[in-house]
C-alpha cells in the first residue's frame, strides 16, 4: 500500500454569511392582513416578532421586485408556541414578462406545542427574472379560527 501523511489545509477565507437581499429597498410588500402588533416587517427584516395575520383563513404574502431578481436561496422559519395544527403553505414566483406563476413547493408540516413549535425550510433554487414571489399559508387545513404566522421570510 502507497500512502502519505498529509497537513492539513485551513481555509483562509471563512465562509460567508448568505447575502440576503433587502427587500425593504427592493420591492413592494402586499399582505392580506396584519396584526398590528405582528407588521410583515417583521418577518421580512428579521427584526421583532415575525407576522401574523389579523383575520383567520389562508394568507398571502406577496414580494413585488422593483427589478427582475435572480433568487438562490429561500428561507421560511415558522413558528407555533400554542396550537396543535396541521399547516400548509405555497411559495410560488412569476417570472418577468407575465405569464401564470410557477409553483416552487407546497408542503403541509404538523405543529404540536412542547413537542414540534418550529419549522424552518431552506430551498435553494435557480430562479431568474423573478418579478413576484408569493407564499400562501393555510394555517389550519381542518379550517377553523387558526391565523397565519411567520417569522422569517428571507430570499437571496
Amino acid at each position: 500500500m502507497r500512502k502519505r501523511i498529509i497537513t492539513p489545509t485551513h481555509e483562509t477565507v471563512p465562509p460567508r454569511a448568505e447575502d440576503w437581499l433587502d427587500v425593504e429597498n427592493s420591492a413592494v410588500v402586499e399582505v392580506t392582513s396584519e396584526d398590528k402588533d405582528y407588521p410583515v416587517e417583521s418577518a421580512i427584516t428579521g427584526v421583532g416578532v415575525g407576522w401574523r395575520a389579523a383575520e383567520p383563513g389562508p394568507q398571502t404574502i406577496r414580494l413585488i421586485f422593483d427589478q427582475p431578481q435572480k433568487l438562490r436561496c429561500i428561507a421560511l422559519w415558522f413558528e407555533e408556541n400554542e396550537i396543535a395544527r396541521t399547516q400548509e403553505f405555497v411559495l410560488r414566483w412569476l417570472p418577468d414578462g407575465g405569464g401564470s406563476f410557477r409553483e416552487i413547493v407546497r408542503q403541509q408540516w404538523n405543529f404540536s406545542p412542547s413537542a414540534t413549535i418550529r419549522e424552518e425550510e431552506k430551498y435553494q433554487v435557480d430562479l431568474a427574472n423573478v418579478t413576484v414571489l408569493e407564499l400562501t399559508v393555510v394555517p389550519n387545513v381542518s379550517g377553523g379560527t387558526d391565523r397565519a404566522s411567520l417569522k422569517s421570510l428571507r430570499v437571496s
